[in-house]
């Protein structure tokens, strides 16, 4: 049996730590016990990138704004739809995860953030979007698992009535919110409508091959 190799630590603001391995040439993200990202699960992240640009209605050139780098699926899958005017804003707020994809994860992360068209920010996208007022034609959010966060309880704002309301401030009219979640969660897609969203809420295969579990992204469009 092929152990687990531990690759580094990052340390992530009011929350435990994460740790990155490879274990027979994947690459897993641990919280404590829970595992968070594995690269052989990446059908949804890269569905929450392309489903997203698919639906953008805005003349070219388009500004995305994806918050919570990962390990890059979502912003790969964003990058290879839209063309070279475009502008995708890339907000992390663990340092340590920009160190990965620059290191040991860099043949995955594929010069993604290198692109002309991205521009990085070690931040909270909350804070992100709070200063960037009607600024996106698309806000794509894959923070902790979703509406119930396990990295750190702050990030459970994001997700709350005023957290979709900055939101929805970040957006263009007719802007696209797209949110990532492990499991679907109906209270939470009424808080998305009640916040003036129209809602379209999908089950995404977790695997590019179809097979496994499903996660859910919701679609939430702004009047």
């Amino acid at each position: 049996m092929i152990p687990r190799e531990l690759l580094g630590v990052a340390e992530v603001p009011e929350g435990p730590p994460l740790r990155l391995f490879r274990h027979d040439g994947d690459f897993i993200v641990m919280l404590e016990r829970n595992e968070l990202m594995n690269s052989r699960v990446s059908g949804s992240e890269v569905a929450l990138g392309t489903m997203t640009c698919q639906r953008l209605r805005a003349a070219a050139p388009v500004s995305l704004l994806v918050g919570g780098y990962g390990m890059g699926f979502t912003l790969r899958a964003v990058l290879g739809e839209l063309g070279g005017d475009a502008k995708v804003v890339v907000a992390e707020l663990v340092p340590g995860i920009i160190d990965w994809a620059r290191g040991p994860m860099a043949k995955l992360t594929d010069g993604c953030l290198d692109d002309p068209r991205v521009e990085l920010r070690i931040d909270d996208v909350r804070a992100v979007m709070a200063s960037d007022r009607h600024s996106y034609d698309a806000i794509l959010l894959d923070v902790d698992n979703g509406p119930h966060g396990v990295t750190r309880e702050s990030n459970n704002a994001l997700y709350s009535r005023s957290g979709l309301a900055v939101a929805r401030m970040a957006l263009k009219p007719g802007g696209i919110l797209a949110i990532w979640s492990a499991e679907a969660d109906t209270a939470f897609t009424q808080r998305l409508k009640g916040a003036g969203f129209a809602v379209d809420e999908l089950r995404v295969p977790a695997r590019a091959n179809g097979k496994g579990p499903k996660h859910t992204i919701w679609f939430a469009t702004a009047p």
